[in-house]
């Protein structure tokens, strides 16, 4: 008689995790590539189910030695159950519906639920490996449909680059969503793939920032710049060096311009530059805080200040589109919703507010920071920033993930990219790895 052997049926359970990971992420990743294949929309919502339901078994399952595994998943796990008790009060003081509540939940707490799954599954170098491995594939294909697209001339249809969009075809942000994951990869392979020769990871760099110009996606190259200085002065203690910094930040500014009206390629940049535009009473100020101040007037008590106006209410992705385009999906389940989001649509639609500020989504009245206040007030704001805080100090152990961190910070300055699963995914998704990655070179320092 053959008697299993106990670390073979571990070994198994493990990969089993990593199994459902991946699968878990797909979830999130390519539903809006099946959508665009005629499969019912409902499945947008599949990842809501998955990611919760993996990490649920992952927890009850996996076995990690580490203390400082468990000391985290406890800390984001206290963290979310705030999060998630400030959003029934929310609903609560303003009537939301249960189904507003889960879904804003976990448009917002996903991330932090599957960078915990990860970062609870033990992992030896080949478990490592095989995860890295399949996460890399996910966006080469992402990548190969980038260019697919731009090859076939989906930048003629509509007269717009904005429908060169990778996995995220044919939906609203799509190619800054693409191209944020494609300009995060290629940092990322580049700077942790060493076992690559230099040549493959100098093309995935021109492969991934390239996206950026297939696709129109001119905001991204704000985020990767404005999260890279904050990230230099965030570790530069002596003077001198700030000053370095600074004199060097600007010596790339001024290259910069000068390469928007020297090169063709970079010319859409210059849609922005329009001082007219800016100011107190210029037209991109105006359209960009539109939604803040319509949704001060809607307060209608003091405890709005610290918990919102309800889950959904405002101006995120819920309620600025979700629930009303999936409106027969979710109105039964008992969604609510307020004319916040139709009055700030009509007043950047009427007389073409958004237009006249350069047409772009850069300037949004629909964006995170905004939206996460709107709809949970300042205790739910502060709930968020204390889970990123969470993950920056005891997980973001260097400057790659913190870097990361910083350009989905910058995001939620531009649109409701905080709540596009696709791409936060994948960036929880990198700094999950990072984290294991740095955890086992440590470990093999340790036996040398």
């Amino acid at each position: 008689m053959t008697v299993a052997h106990p670390a073979g049926n571990k070994n198994k359970g493990i990969i089993k995790g990593l199994v459902l990971l991946l699968i878990a992420f797909a979830t999130a990743f390519f539903p809006r590539l099946l959508t665009s294949l005629k499969i019912p929309a409902a499945i947008n919502f599949l990842h809501f189910l998955v990611v919760p339901l993996v990490c649920g078994v992952i927890l009850l399952t996996a076995r990690p030695k580490d203390r400082q595994q468990v000391a985290i998943t406890k800390n984001i796990l206290l963290g979310l159950w705030f999060f998630l008790t400030i959003a029934f009060a929310s609903a609560l003081l303003n009537h939301a519906g249960a189904i507003n509540v889960m879904l804003k939940f976990l448009l917002l707490a996903e991330p932090f639920i599957l960078l915990l799954a990860i970062i609870y599954v033990p992992m030896t170098l080949q478990r490592f490996k095989l995860f890295q491995t399949w996460m890399n594939r996910f966006i080469f294909f992402h990548l190969f449909l980038i260019y697919a697209q731009f090859a076939l001339g989906f930048c003629r249809l509509e007269g717009e680059c904005d429908n060169v969009q990778g996995v995220f075809f044919r939906s609203g942000s799509g190619h800054v969503v693409g191209a944020s994951v494609s300009a995060s990869f290629a940092i990322y392979y580049f700077t942790m793939m060493g076992n690559r020769p230099l040549w493959q990871r100098v093309l995935i760099v021109i492969l991934g920032l390239g996206n950026i110009l297939t696709s129109d996606a001119k905001q991204v190259v704000i985020t990767l710049a404005v999260g890279w200085i904050v990230l230099a002065v965030s570790k530069v203690k002596n003077p001198k060096k700030l000053i370095a910094y600074i004199i060097g930040a600007t010596i790339a500014t001024s290259v910069f311009i000068w390469a928007i009206y020297h090169i063709e390629a970079l010319s859409a940049f210059r849609t922005w530059i329009r001082p007219e535009m800016y100011g107190p009473d210029g037209v991109a100020t105006q359209v960009k805080f539109a939604g803040i101040n319509i949704i001060l007037d809607n307060f209608h008590s003091p405890l709005n200040w610290l918990l919102g106006l309800g889950p959904g209410h405002t101006v995120d992705r819920l309620g600025g589109w979700m629930l009303k385009d999936y409106e027969q999906l979710l109105a039964p389940l008992g969604a609510t919703r307020t004319s916040i989001g139709d009055q700030t649509w009509t007043y950047i639609g009427h007389p073409d507010r958004l237009w006249v500020a350069a047409g772009s989504s850069f300037f949004s009245p629909f964006f995170g920071w905004a939206a996460l206040w709107g709809d949970m007030g300042f205790l739910g704001l502060g709930c968020y920033l204390y889970l990123c805080k969470i993950v920056w100090t005891q997980i973001c152990t260097a400057d790659f993930p913190k870097f990361l961190l910083l350009t989905v910070m910058v995001h939620g300055f531009i649109l409701t990219q905080m709540e596009e699963p696709g791409y936060m995914l994948y960036i929880s998704s990198l700094i999950g790895l990072y984290w294991h990655q740095q955890r086992l070179n440590r470990n093999l320092l340790a036996e040398l």
